[in-house]
């Protein structure tokens, strides 16, 4: 079974196609467990409408489910908190010219 660094690494090669940023420096993931095979991933989108969302989402679950050990991932959509910016790591703010 992958650890949670292992996991979150997986996640990294999620990109949002309209930022070319990953997930996680976008700050969109906000939760990862695991069950056994299964992990269950709590994301949100930079916005509600955000076209690439199916895109997003399945591009995380092949990513994960990529992985050894992880049999089944469920991504779960979340807009409770908001994306804000501020999530987002410096290197993420520093590549859109964020300061």
């Amino acid at each position: 079974m992958p650890d949670e660094a292992a996991l979150i690494d997986a996640l990294r090669t999620v990109i949002d196609p309209e930022l070319m940023i990953n997930v996680v420096d976008l700050g969109l993931v906000y939760g990862v467990e695991q069950e056994d095979e299964k992990v269950k991933v709590e994301m949100t989108l930079t916005s509600p409408a955000c076209p690439a969302g199916p895109q997003i989402v399945s591009q995380a679950k092949l990513a994960l489910e990529k992985l050894e050990g992880v049999k089944e991932a469920e991504i779960k959509l979340v807009l409770s908190p908001p994306w804000t910016p501020d999530r987002m790591t410096d290197e993420a703010r520093d590549q859109l010219g964020i300061f």
